[in-house]
């Protein structure tokens, strides 16, 4: 037994390495961060509440881990480069980034309106890829990383009133894949998972709307919302040596969302 422990803990444990994640303030990105400081990891926290991102360091560290919080606005450049040079300056290097910051408005397409589309572009889009440039670059400089980007399952299937959000989703699975491609001879993996609805505050007003609650359900085979705590196995996996050939995929966490015909 005693073997089996410690090759498991070899093989998806996290032990001195240090991991970035954005929106790390509550819903998903605490989850996250949590459970890769069970996993063994320091983390750097990226968001945009001090006072939240208090309470996930406060959640790390009862891990018996270190964190480090760092407020910034991800749609700005200048901001991502200077948070991220801080957390490199403060760890030494990064050895994971989860981009998981990211935001939802769901309205028809017909009555989009433009401050809307730029809110989600620059969030969801641009956000990623300012923190996949800046910290690829510490990566590419040590030849070793892994990123984990975290879209959504309607990057991958239709709903109403998603087409904008989707279309950030659907990038990013692509940018995953691009990425990977161009880092893979750095010793950098690139991967994507794609939730379902999780029970988090963004979503909070879907999932209290009784229609909009039925829908999502019927269209959901388990028939539940997933908890935030169920990413962890995912993300422990994805961050440690037993994906180290895994790249550039997308891999859904949505109770069959996914493939439901609803």
């Amino acid at each position: 037994m005693t073997d089996t422990r410690e090759y498991l803990a070899g093989l998806f444990g996290l032990e001195d390495k240090v991991a970035l994640v954005t929106g790390a303030s509550r819903g998903l990105g605490r989850a996250i961060s949590v459970a890769l400081a069970r996993a063994g990891a320091d983390l750097a926290l990226l968001g945009r509440s001090a006072d939240l991102l208090e309470e996930t360091r406060a959640a790390v560290e009862a891990c018996g881990r270190r964190a480090e919080t760092f407020v910034a606005d991800l749609t700005s450049w200048d901001t991502v480069d200077a948070a991220a040079g801080r957390a490199v300056e403060r760890f030494g290097r990064i050895d994971v980034l989860v981009n998981n910051a990211g935001m939802g408005i769901l309205k028809p397409l017909a009555d989009y309106p433009s401050e809307d589309w730029e809110a989600t572009i620059r969030t969801n889009l641009g956000g990623t890829f300012f923190c996949t440039q800046r910290v690829g670059r510490e990566m590419i400089a040590r030849r070793s990383g892994c990123i984990i980007n975290i879209v959504s399952v309607l990057g991958q299937v239709a709903v109403p009133f998603a087409s904008v959000y989707g279309l950030t989703k659907s990038g990013l699975i692509q940018f995953t894949r691009s990425a990977a491609y161009e880092w893979a001879r750095y010793g950098i993996r690139v991967n994507a998972i794609a939730p379902g609805t999780f029970e988090t505050d963004m979503v909070r007003d879907q999932i209290e709307d009784a229609a909009k609650r039925d829908v999502l359900l019927k269209g959901t085979p388990m028939r539940r919302f997933g908890r935030p705590e169920e990413l962890a196995g995912l993300v422990v996996f994805l961050a440690s040596g037993a994906s180290g050939y895994v790249t550039g995929q997308t891999i859904a966490i949505d109770g069959g969302f996914g493939f439901s015909k609803f």
